[in-house]
């Protein structure tokens, strides 16, 4: 035991390095199964060719802005005081920046890499079983689960431990301390700025390659979605990789990095005695992350399925529960061993007994999050049946419904993120919140298996009706993907609730490094800054489906083009170009991901420079409301209209009479899912990265723009001079009182 106490630290990235070689070993399992004929073979190639091309493309172009960036930071690590009051960065910091960012894109590339070997080997699979399909497909996802949480791990503390020997800290209080946890944000913020672009540009293809592909394909020619004819159906293959898969990894390794850097960055304030010296409250939640990787690999034992017959979403959620309550039963244990009886943060005491209340609290929010959005999206539940109804007088009264949804489903997420966050911080304070928030992630190696599983089924799908296989083989992997619509559902929700309680946190460290005591928002600026802030999420999300509406509109006109250009295709005769089709959406991703990425980034420095931290303060606030109403309105939406849709296919009773695909109720369905299909992969899941990448660039920015109040604890010299004026008496003499100069020292 006084080994582990020794040597902690050391530990954590060795947890890391468990899951990804756990990792290697599945993903060597999935390379080694059958991977189909031929013909299923070069669809796949061609989906893999197009998701790397997409992939070499998007780096070229965020590498330049990688370099600019971190020279920008290494310039400012050189400052040393502003006013007076000294910096505690380094160049180093830029460093920090360029790792964070390769392994973003590190962790989407794993996930990309692994879903585009498992979708055909999932095809086949499905030939012989519904259970062999799920265990092909479930492993693909479980390869990026484990592989995003693995770096995340393995960097960050790796890093960590490089910075405590750099910067010589010795104290966990220390200026030396706040340096080495400044330095290490700019990994969080290397993280989440290539990851607000994958997550962009990847929906920014995805849909506009599905949106075209439905609306010549299926509306105009007939044909089904996955169709080999369609010249769109490659690319629309390819975006469910580089979206879903490659965009949803590096969001989720973002949310890891980000929320465990927050509670740091809040445990360095604390000050404890302890048998780690006295760094128990920074490396908490690095352990409680590090274990959760272990309790995920648990968690996948549980995914299984006995036959054809077995429900598969019975089957992931008693690995998601199974590994959320291992997490809660050993963070009890943590607890007690690593952190004193009594702490305080900012004058807020609290035992170690509520700390541990508090992950409970994160668990239960991210559970019930989860819960709720698998109601409001799964096929059978009543909001999705509500759409299917009013599909019978239209496409427009389908619309209404599909919005309403999306807005109620709104209603009770709010609420329990609301309740988490009075919970965890009655429990704990704002280290209460930000340990809230590190529970609730501790398990997304798990919860990124379940939510990869979706596309690499859809991609199933998609091969097996491009490969024309006996229908039994369609059935199966359809009904693997009406599940995947659902986990990718509620993987959303749990993106978007990690990032509300993350963002909460890193607001916290902001106000503490930032010197300000309160946001007043009767002051005209900052209530200003707060209506700015509200309007971002609507301004954000307008670029990114007005991005997918004119690519789809390219796309749509290439199809229609090879339909009409190209004899025979309609009669299997002719191969369409699928490639002209691909280098449409890789083009307009990379174009169309600029302006809102260039929106997260500049606007805190901009407010934060001219109107200082109270005004950005309010602009953060503005930003996380909305944000967060907007990500869970659009991603909910989008999931109902996509199974409202995928319900026809299995056919529905509307008013006494069955209704099944190519009806008109099934055609306002359609139309549906095209309106959602940029809601809910686009601008809805962009949401939870557009207001930590806010947060983290205010977090940086924090020591330059920090009111004069940020001396040593918080505390203020103010020198007071008063004066008393002689006064003369009766006789004319004058009476002079003098007094010394006085020195309050103003705690904040």
């Amino acid at each position: 035991m006084d080994f582990l106490q020794n040597n902690l630290i050391y530990c954590i990235p060795a947890l890391g390095l468990v899951g990804i070689i756990v990792m290697m070993i599945k993903s060597a399992w999935v390379n080694k199964q059958d991977a189909g004929d031929k013909n299923m073979q070069e669809l796949a190639g061609y989906i893999a060719d197009g998701a790397m091309a997409f992939l070499k493309a998007e780096w070229r172009v965020l590498s330049i802005f990688a370099v600019f960036t971190a020279a920008l930071l290494a310039y400012s690590g050189t400052i040393t005081e502003i006013k007076g009051v000294p910096m505690h960065s380094s160049w180093i910091i830029s460093i920090s920046f360029i790792i964070g960012a390769v392994f973003s894109a590190t962790a989407g590339y794993i996930g990309m890499k692994s879903a585009t070997k498992a979708n055909v080997r999932t095809t086949q699979a499905a030939r012989t079983s519904l259970k062999q399909a799920l265990k092909v497909s479930f492993t693909g996802g479980t390869v990026m689960g484990l592989g995003v949480a693995g770096l995340a791990v393995l960097g960050l503390d790796g890093l960590f431990i490089v910075f405590l020997q750099i910067f010589h800290v010795t104290n966990a209080n220390s200026v030396e301390m706040r340096t080495a946890i400044e330095v290490l944000t700019g990994f969080s913020l290397g993280a989440e700025s290539i990851a607000l672009f994958a997550r962009v540009g990847g929906g920014i293809y995805t849909k506009a390659a599905d949106v075209g592909a439905d609306l010549v394909g299926k509306v105009e020619a007939g044909i089904p979605e996955d169709d080999v004819r369609n010249p769109a159906t490659i690319a629309d293959n390819v975006g469910d990789n580089v979206g879903d898969v490659a965009g949803m990894g590096a969001d989720l390794f973002g949310s890891y990095v980000a929320t465990i850097l927050a509670t740091m960055v809040l445990g360095q304030e604390i000050t404890v005695t302890d048998k780690f010296g006295g760094m128990s409250p920074i490396l908490l939640p690095m352990v409680i992350c590090g274990l959760g990787i272990l309790f995920s690999i648990v968690g996948t034992w549980f995914v299984t399925i006995k036959d054809d017959k077995s429900n598969v979403q019975t089957a992931l959620n008693l690995g998601n529960w199974s590994s959320i309550l291992i997490t809660a039963v050993a963070s009890f244990f943590i607890v007690k061993w690593m952190l004193p009886e009594t702490l305080s943060l900012r004058g807020y005491e609290f035992s170690s007994i509520n700390v541990f209340y508090a992950i409970i609290v994160g668990l239960v929010v991210g559970t019930i999050m989860s819960i709720v959005t698998e109601y409001f999206t799964a096929m059978g539940k009543g909001p999705v049946n509500s759409i299917i109804q009013q599909s019978s007088t239209g496409h427009a009264t389908n619309i209404i419904a599909g919005l309403a949804v999306g807005m109620k489903s709104t209603v009770i997420p709010i609420l329990v993120l609301a309740g988490g966050i009075m919970l965890s911080y009655h429990f704990a304070g704002l280290y209460g919140v930000a340990i809230a928030a590190a529970g609730m992630m501790a398990t997304t190696a798990m919860q990124l298996a379940i939510d990869a599983f979706g596309p690499i089924a859809d991609n199933a799908g998609g091969i097996a009706e491009m490969s024309q296989l006996p229908p039994e083989v369609r059935e199966r992997t359809d009904n693997l993907d009406a599940v995947g619509n659902t986990t990718a559902a509620t993987g959303k929700g749990f993106a978007i609730a990690s990032a509300a309680l993350t963002s909460l946190a890193l607001f916290a460290a902001f106000v503490g490094i930032a010197g300000i005591t309160a946001i007043d928002i009767y002051k005209a600026p900052v209530l200003a800054g707060l209506f700015v802030g509200g309007m971002i999420p609507f301004i954000f999300s307008a670029l990114c489906i007005q991005a997918v509406g004119k690519a789809a509109m390219d796309m749509v006109q290439e199809v229609r083009r090879q339909f009409r250009e190209i004899p025979g295709i309609m009669e299997y005769k002719a191969k369409p170009e699928y490639e002209k089709c691909v280098a449409i959406s890789t083009k307009a991703s990379i174009r169309e991901m600029m302006m809102p990425g260039a929106i997260a980034l500049i606007t805190p420095i901009i407010v934060g420079f001219t109107f200082g931290p109270e005004v950005l303060g309010g602009l953060l606030a503005g930003v996380t409301v909305t944000g967060v109403l907007m990500g869970i309105f659009q991603s909910n939406a989008g999931g109902a209209w996509d199974n409202a849709k995928k319900s026809f296919e299995q056919g529905v009773m509307i008013n006494g009479e069955m209704h099944y695909k190519k009806s008109e109720p099934h055609k306002a369905s359609v139309t549906g899912d095209t309106v959602g299909d940029p809601f809910k992969d686009t601008s809805g899941p962009s949401m939870n990265i557009l207001i930590k990448l806010m947060s983290i660039v205010s977090l940086v920015i924090a020591p330059y723009i920090a009111v004069k109040a940020i001396a040593s604890k918080h505390k203020l010299e103010v020198p007071k001079e008063i004066r008393i004026e002689p006064k003369m008496d009766s006789l004319s003499n004058a009476i002079m009182d003098s007094l010394p100069k006085m020195t309050d020292s103003l705690g904040h």
